[in-house]
Formats: C-alpha cells, structure tokens, sequence
C-alpha cells in the first residue's frame, strides 16, 4: 500500500508539472489595411463633340460628364489626361482622316463637390472643352478626332 501511496503522489506530482508545462499564451494582433482607391464606373467610354460652322467663327465650347467613386477618406483628385493622338506644339489637336487638318482645342476636368464615399457613392466629374473660332474658319470639311486618355490616381 505504502507503495501504491508513493506512486499516487509521484503521479499527482507529475500531472500538476506536466500541465504548468504546457500553459503558454500568444497575444495575435489583427489588422487590415484598406487600399485608398479611385476608379471610373459604367462605361469606360465619354464623349466630347463640337459642332463648328465656320461662317460663324465664333469661339465653341462642348461638355460631357463620366463617373468615379474613390475610397472614403481619399482627400485628392488626381485627374490627368495625356496628349491625344495627334498632340503639337503644345497643343491638344483633332485631326481629319481626309485632308489631314488639325483643329486645336482645350481641355479641362472638374469633379463635383462631394466627399469620397467608396463605390457606393459615385461622384460626376466634369470633362470640358473649347474650341476658338479662328482655329476652325479655315479649315477643310470633314470630321475631325482624336483619342485622350483619363486617367484618375489616388
């Protein structure tokens, strides 16, 4: 019996070691990061047309509008445009396919007022042009283009 006690109590010993051995922690810190983001929605497409009548010479402006939606908190509106496809001497230009006349024109982008508020809150920017009338008066008839590309940064 006084043997059976000796190995009751080694037992009990070593069931009592055996679990502080094991008891550790971990502390786990979660985290995420959310991208601040911007991105165009709907057609990836916008239109901007002029209608010139060279007997009227008069300066022409036309306007279009395309939508965005940025992540809350994205604070500024990095619009840009590139050149088009026939840019010179320093000025965006279309151009005719027939008799390869160039009409320079003006470009400019304006976003509404309101505050980012991720894709479920899109917002309308403003795509502007002009066209001066001396630029077109002389010009041959036709249809004129050229292709910009925007593009929108947060």
């Amino acid at each position: 019996m006084r043997k059976s006690i000796t190995v009751f109590i080694a037992l009990a010993v070593l069931a009592a070691g055996g679990a502080a051995w094991a008891a550790d922690s971990n502390t786990l810190t979660v985290s995420a990061n959310v991208a601040g983001t911007c991105r165009f929605t709907g057609a990836k497409t916008s239109t901007l047309s002029f209608t010139l009548d060279p007997s009227v010479g008069t300066d022409v402006n036309a306007s279009s509008t395309t939508t965005f939606w940025c992540t809350r908190g994205v604070t500024t509106l990095p619009f840009t445009n590139d050149q088009g496809l026939h840019f010179a001497a320093g000025k965006n230009q279309m151009r005719d396919a027939v008799s390869a006349d160039v009409i320079p024109y003006t470009l400019s982008l304006t976003p509404d007022v309101a505050l980012n508020a991720g894709p479920g809150s899109p917002r309308t920017l403003t795509i502007a042009g002009n066209v001066l009338g001396a630029d077109y008066t002389a010009k041959s008839a036709g249809t004129y283009s050229d292709t910009v590309i925007l593009s929108i940064n947060p």
